[in-house]
């Protein structure tokens, strides 16, 4: 089978951001955002999808980090929504209930086309060392919206920032590995409607 890759690259006044993602790969990860905390995210995101991703990313950090998380998520997204192509064969739904120490998340995925983002965080810390957690909704909603895909994030509890946010994004990995999965037996596109 061949492998369900993409490469997208941004450039706008505020991010120049350049993705390679593979879906069928082995978790490998090149992640340079110059942001500490969310290279280690995205990391833990690609380790446990068993994607493949090159991304290297640079912004106006010094207006705010807002810009280059946003755009991270959507051209991620965009790279997901290439990559899985016309959607034939796909699992298309999963989900995930993950610990991770004192933090449990539980998360949901439909890769039906349609962009949706429920986003529930039960840890109320703002920041984790310089990065500010809040930003986090911004790189999922960008990322539902390219990828026509349907999020539901619910960390359940944990007073850890570092173990809330690490459980939401291998939850959110572990999903989108399951969702993302071929499956023998779907011939055509996982749809009543009979298209994605």
């Amino acid at each position: 089978m061949k492998k369900r890759t993409a490469k997208v690259d941004r450039k706008t006044k505020e991010t120049d951001i350049s993705v390679e993602l593979c879906l069928d790969g082995t978790g490998k990860g090149e992640i340079d955002t110059e942001l500490p905390f969310l290279d280690h995210m995205l990391d833990a995101m690609t380790r446990h999808a068993l994607f493949d991703l090159r991304l290297k990313a640079r912004g106006d950090l010094e207006v705010d980090h807002h810009h280059t998380v946003e755009d991270i998520g959507l051209v991620v997204g965009q790279a997901l929504d290439i990559a899985l192509g016309d959607r034939v064969g796909i699992t298309r739904y999963g989900f995930s209930l993950l610990p991770m120490d004192d933090s449990l998340s539980q998360v949901a995925v439909d890769l039906g086309g349609r962009p949706y983002l429920v986003y529930k965080i039960a840890n109320r810390k703002r920041r984790t060392g310089q990065f500010d957690l809040s930003l986090l909704e911004e790189f999922f909603r960008a990322f539902v919206v390219q990828a026509r895909m349907n999020l539901h994030i619910e960390h359940r509890y944990g007073a850890e920032p570092h173990h809330a946010y690490e459980s939401v994004f291998k939850g959110f990995a572990r999903s989108l590995r399951m969702a993302c999965a071929i499956d023998p037996r779907e011939t055509g596109q996982p749809s009543s409607k009979g298209s994605i």
